[in-house]
């Protein structure tokens, strides 16, 4: 039997032949992929049906058993999905630099392909489709990990994926799952031949893949999101803002976590917002003067501000002015996902240029940041991090780049020349 070991091996000498696949062989390959989803429906929804049974006698909480539903309309969405991503220019071989060095010495900074990415992640057996056709488009292999909750719509919507990417040319080692825990841990010794792991969980968990693992991790842990109605804000934009911030999907990573709100503007939008809010079966918490406004509702504590509910659950606070908003999402935020609805351009300005959040919108809801509404084609993540990706992260974040260095003409290239004096370098930008 093959260890991880073994396996992330194998996957790493495939990852070369991946690289060289052309953007008509990988649009080739989705398009067959997209098909056999369509014509394997009822095999994903019987998997599927049966993961949520599980997960009912579990004991799973709501919103977990929410991002676990893989319904038809969850396939026909990825699917559309995969339309999408065909029609998007691969991100592999674009030059994003051409420079004449000397005479007859030319240098080009090209975008490649990562390599082996591994993505583990909890619950969404949509997540497997997205990660593993992004990766295809890419020119990436993927070693994926799925949460126990979803074995079964895991298990079928690989198979589905691998076997019509086999039949249509690709490498075997393009996607790879796994499926026990312990492979976990395995996964993470694997630093010379997975490039790159992409850990989608808890706080903790993603912490534990740091703190455990030599290989580059990219991604985010928590999702406190939030909105701060500022005192010119329009009301009748910053209520639809919020409840389809926190209700339009309770269980993702960007829905808003904590209100904040100008004490100018309070009295007038707290009755409107609960009464939003309310109808949607959304507990409020409030500081002492959201409560003052808002009737009997339970008080929001300093650890609410430290929380991810992904729940029927928000905390509101009154701040004296926008710095005291923007401090606060600094200092309690996770740098995912912040916006104000204000009616002041200048505010917006500030507001956007000093909020320390990978995404920071003006009059818009939080559940914006996505790839797909992006444009990405769907993502295989969100990083809060500042290096390489930030962000919903699709093609453009899965690739690198190397640099090429063509010397023509008759005469050897030796740095010796530049070094003695011979040659001297004449730089010139070609693009």
């Amino acid at each position: 039997m093959s260890t991880v070991y073994d396996i992330a091996r194998s996957v790493k000498i495939d990852s070369f032949k991946m690289a060289t696949i052309t953007e008509s062989q990988a649009n080739a390959a989705l398009a067959a992929i997209a098909n056999a989803l369509q014509a394997n429906k009822d095999a994903i929804v019987k998997a599927n049906t049966e993961d949520l049974k599980n997960g009912e006698s579990m004991g799973l909480q709501a919103p977990v058993m929410k991002r676990l539903l893989f319904d038809e309309a969850k396939l026909a969405g990825v699917i559309d999905g995969i339309h999408d991503l065909i029609s998007l220019d691969t991100p592999v071989g674009a030059v994003s630099l051409r420079r004449e060095l000397d005479k007859d010495l030319l240098l080009e900074k090209v975008s490649c392909p990562i390599g082996v990415i591994g993505v583990i992640f909890e619950s969404r057996p949509d997540a497997l489709v997205q990660i593993a056709t992004l990766c295809l488009k890419s020119g990436n292999c993927a070693i994926l990990k799925g949460g126990s909750e979803a074995i079964h719509s895991n298990r079928v919507l690989f198979e589905t994926i691998r076997d019509a990417g086999i039949q249509s040319g690709l490498p075997e080692g393009f996607i790879t799952l796994l499926e026990t825990r312990s492979e976990i841990s395995e996964m993470l010794k694997c630093y010379e031949s997975i490039d790159l792991i992409i850990p989608r969980g808890s706080n903790e968990f993603v912490r534990y893949i740091m703190d455990n693992s030599e290989i580059p991790v990219m991604g985010h842990s928590d999702g406190i999101c939030h909105v701060y109605v500022d005192e010119t804000a329009d009301i009748a934009k910053a209520v639809p803002i919020i409840r389809d911030s926190k209700t339009q999907y309770v269980a993702a990573c960007n829905a808003v976590e904590t209100v904040l709100v100008h004490k100018d503007i309070a009295q007038r939008l707290v009755p409107s917002l609960m009464e939003s809010l309310s109808a949607h079966q959304v507990e409020v918490r409030g500081d002492a003067t959201i409560r003052s406004y808002a009737g009997d509702i339970p008080c929001a504590c300093e650890d609410d501000y430290k929380t991810e509910y992904l729940d029927y659950i928000v905390s509101v606070k009154v701040v004296d002015n926008i710095g005291e908003a923007i401090d606060h999402i600094n200092k309690y935020g996770s740098h995912h996902t912040d916006s104000i609805v204000t009616e002041d351009a200048d505010k917006a300005a500030d507001f956007m240029q000093q909020v320390d959040s990978s995404s920071v919108y003006h009059n818009c809801s939080t559940r914006f940041a996505d790839g797909f509404r992006y444009g990405f084609g769907a993502e295989v993540g969100i990083s809060t991090g500042k290096l390489h990706a930030r962000g919903p992260v699709g093609l453009d974040g899965l690739v690198t780049y190397k640099y090429r260095l063509f010397g023509s003409g008759t005469a050897p290239h030796i740095v010796d020349d530049y070094a003695t004096g011979k040659k001297q370098f004449n730089f010139r930008d070609l693009t």
